[in-house]
């Protein structure tokens, strides 16, 4: 079709709903919101493209950017809603909410003269109320367990750093510990950080765990990617209607850690820029790859910002691992909700538990630089395949996370015992704190008042588990996630196994 011929269709369908949306505006027998109409309308368009084209409203595009910004203006807590109850998880570190004396466990009651406790509150609500411009003030009331009156704050807002690097730390005395939540503005800077930090500690092997990471920004993936990755090879490509927007993207720099073993730590949550980053070391035979199949999101979209401050997220091309293997699995344009349901169906099909459940063809076979074999088809394939181990997933225990009550038992303790913890170091903590069995029977109380019935089978089924993460919760209240990661990833069955697998990934490294 020539373009003349689609500037015409073009003109004649705009028109065309044009008439519609008039004719509902003037004449339609009820009154209408034409705002909410047109939004509904352009979603339901776009879901005939693809499963990531998206349209996002003027009122959410704030909070979407938000996710990837480095950092924005706000009073600086991490918070949670539990029983529909803003609970102060941590202040940020430096952030005005520590420096007013906020401490984790505080349940925000008030903010201004607005009760919030209790009125069915949700997280872009308290995004609302308590981000706002650099030195503007907000007035909190706070309950505080111990303390008999209610407690009053008033805080200036200011600007609050974000991190997408989660922890970095030794997990013994040559093997280092990088956990990336998402690829963020800061996250490569983060990254270069925590490589600095780790290398002057001696580290001579690198774990990046790249789990549940949604992905982000391209090019910090392909920064991160080429820190560790030598030369001039390919990192990532990608192809699209015409030539407009392709593009390689190879290594360029000399990276901080171009030599050593490493391992990348992916699942089924990991997905886009966190699959460049498998894709290119798998590609290029510079780091292992352990866990499951990730998602599977290789199409890119490029943000478009609309006349009324809306934005249009549309896909324009799609990612290429270095040797060929298109990242994007499989999409069916007129059923999109099997697209929604995949992991689904990998969950039923038993692929998160036996690797013989992926079948290849062999057209979706592909070589790495040096030679060895992997798959294409959607997402990617990990060198190691860890199955899912969901022996301490009882129907109680899931529900005391679900209704979050781990986390309310054990910022309450924190809270409670916080000079006792905060006088230990954490290799004390770690060696001998134990979860006791007057502890375990506190918060069977608690979750029997929350209305959660005790089943016995299954506590017994899921205590091991428990107790790591009661353990790991409450380290997280006085070292931050210095001390939640290092406890919890011993329940991490991936992490795991990348510990027994440097022997694996030191033959890569060394066939360079």
């Amino acid at each position: 079709m020539s373009n003349k011929g689609s500037k015409s269709d073009i003109t004649s369908n705009y028109l065309r709903y044009m008439e519609v949306l008039t004719y509902v505006n003037n004449d339609y027998v009820d009154s209408v919101n034409l705002d909410d109409l047109v939004d509904y309308s352009i979603d339901k368009m776009l879901e005939k493209l693809d499963p990531h084209t998206a349209y996002i409203p003027k009122k959410d595009v704030q909070i979407a950017h938000a996710q990837l910004e480095g950092d924005f203006e706000g009073i600086g807590i991490e918070f949670n809603i539990i029983k529909d109850t803003i609970y102060v998880v941590a202040p940020i570190s430096g952030g005005p909410s520590e420096q007013v004396g906020l401490l984790a466990g505080d349940k925000i009651v008030k903010v201004g003269d607005k009760t919030v406790a209790g009125t069915g509150i949700t997280t872009n609500d308290v995004f609302g109320l308590l981000r706002g411009k650099k030195g503007t003030q907000v007035k909190l009331t706070i309950y505080r367990r111990g303390t008999k009156d209610l407690l009053e704050y008033t805080i200036t807002r200011d600007k609050i750093p974000t991190y997408s690097v989660d922890v970095a730390y030794m997990i013994d005395h040559h093997t280092g510990y990088i956990r990336i939540s998402r690829f963020a503005a800061n996250t490569h800077i983060e990254f270069k950080n925590a490589l600095t930090k780790l290398t002057k500690a001696g580290m001579k092997r690198l774990i990046i765990d790249l789990k549940d990471n949604p992905g982000g920004y391209l090019d910090r993936a392909t920064k991160i990617a080429d820190e560790l990755i030598s030369g001039n090879k390919l990192i990532v490509y990608t192809d699209g209607k015409g030539s407009r927007y392709d593009s390689q993207t190879r290594a360029y720099t000399p990276g901080l850690f171009e030599n050593g073993a490493v391992i990348v730590l992916i699942n089924e949550g990991s997905a886009s820029a966190s699959e460049i980053v498998s894709g290119a070391l798998q590609d290029n035979d510079r780091g292992l790859i352990v866990g499951r199949r990730s998602f599977g999101k290789g199409l890119v979209q490029m943000p478009i910002e609309l006349s009324d401050g809306s934005e249009l997220r549309l896909t324009i091309s799609r990612y290429y691992t270095p040797s060929g293997r298109s990242i994007q699995k499989p999409y069916d344009k007129e059923n999109i909700d099997d697209y929604q349901s995949d992991l689904v169906k990998r969950y039923k099909q038993g692929e998160f538990f036996h690797a013989d459940s992926i079948k290849f063809a062999d057209s979706l076979k592909y070589k790495t630089l040096n030679g060895r074999t992997v798959y294409g088809g959607g997402g990617i394939m990990p060198d190691v395949f860890v199955p899912r181990d969901t022996s301490a997933y009882t129907p109680y225990m899931l529900e005391l996370f679900n209704k979050n009550i781990i986390r309310e038992y054990t910022l309450n303790y924190y809270s409670t015992n916080k000079k006792t913890l905060s006088a230990m170091t954490f290799e004390h903590y770690r060696s001998h704190f134990v979860i006791s069995d007057q502890m375990m029977k506190d918060l069977i109380d608690l979750a029997t008042r929350s209305g959660i019935k005790y089943n016995e089978a299954d506590f017994q089924r899921s205590k091991a588990y428990l107790t790591v993460s009661m353990k790991a919760y409450i380290a997280r209240g006085v070292w931050g996630n210095e001390g939640f990661y290092p406890i919890i990833n011993e329940t991490d069955e991936i992490y795991l196994r990348a510990m027994r697998s440097f022997d694996q990934a030191e033959k890569i490294e060394h066939k360079k």
